[in-house]
């Protein structure tokens, strides 16, 4: 790799069919999986990871549209949601039986966002009004409420290495409930709020999922928010704000990462380096948390 370059890409990407009519593709953040659905799993379900030497190959019966796919850890259990009310279960632990069976939320009238995995065979369902955490029986092909917590939700984000559930709620979404999972149990942890760039009268949603990241920074949990300013602000260039999450305590925005312009922006965590990718000009700037050190 040329000394003037902190980044570049692996020798071996992970290959998959593209999205079409046809296919469609998923990416797993947990298992670091891509799953191409084709015709809703009746002509075929390949699973490919950066890790895996072989990859996946199986099929499913056609039960319409398929909304999230993830396999628990280990490629114990396979989860698969179709419908808004209801997650299906695939046991792939060797002989056990291959039949699907089905899970519904308790919360009545509720919608299922989506779902993590927060252990084998321990999953949280999302819902617009609250969490379900769940309990997996391959054997029996059961599932067991263990916990559940109510609240108005607009949508999610998941830290697999830290098993931390961060919920947007409020009319404008810039509360965050965060949870955390260990040992088949949940926690509540201390809620916190975004500050905004402008504050809509009247309040409508403003802080989307897309501009919102968690990632562990050097041992330390950090939610990352891209803040775009208004083009009639003094200063329109847009930041990265980062707010520090610990286990106990309050959440404090820590670093201003200043990014000096606009536009469409990735983020991405390498080396304990932060990795703004810029869609426009395709350039991507690393930035270190620590030493304040800025490069492309």
């Amino acid at each position: 790799m040329s000394e003037e370059h902190y980044l570049e890409l692996c020798e071996s990407p992970v290959q998959f069919e593209h999205a079409s009519s046809v296919n469609n593709v998923f990416f797993d953040e947990a298992n670091k999986q891509v799953f191409a659905v084709r015709s809703g799993g009746a002509t075929g379900v390949v699973v490919k990871g950066p890790d895996d030497k072989n990859s996946i190959a199986f099929r499913m019966d056609d039960k319409g549209e398929v909304k999230c796919i993830k396999f628990s850890i280990g490629n114990k259990i396979l989860a698969v949601q179709r419908t808004s009310k209801s997650v299906d279960f695939i046991n792939f632990i060797p002989d056990y039986p291959h039949t699907e069976f089905s899970q519904e939320c308790k919360m009545k009238n509720a919608s299922v966002l989506g779902f993590c995995w927060t252990n084998w065979n321990e999953i949280v369902f999302i819902t617009d009004q609250g969490i379900e955490l769940y309990q997996v029986f391959p054997d029996k092909r059961s599932v067991k409420l263990i916990k559940s917590q109510s609240l108005s939700v607009n949508w999610y984000q998941y830290c697999p290495e830290t098993a931390v559930l961060l919920l947007s709620t409020s009319g404008q979404g810039n509360v965050l409930q965060p949870f955390v999972f260990r040992n088949g149990t949940l926690s509540k942890m201390t809620k916190f709020e975004i500050e905004l760039p402008v504050v809509p009268k009247p309040a409508k949603l403003s802080l989307s999922e897309r501009d919102i990241a968690m990632a562990t920074i050097y041992g330390q949990l950090y939610v990352m928010y891209l803040k775009h300013h208004s083009r009639t602000a003094n200063s329109p260039s847009a930041e990265v704000v980062l707010y520090h999450l610990p286990r106990e305590g309050l959440c404090k925005k820590s670093h201003v990462l200043k990014l000096n312009t606009t536009g469409k922006f990735a983020l991405n965590i390498v080396d304990n380096l932060v990795v703004v990718h810029h869609q426009s000009t395709q350039v991507s700037w690393c930035v270190s948390t620590r030493y304040h050190h800025q490069c492309k």
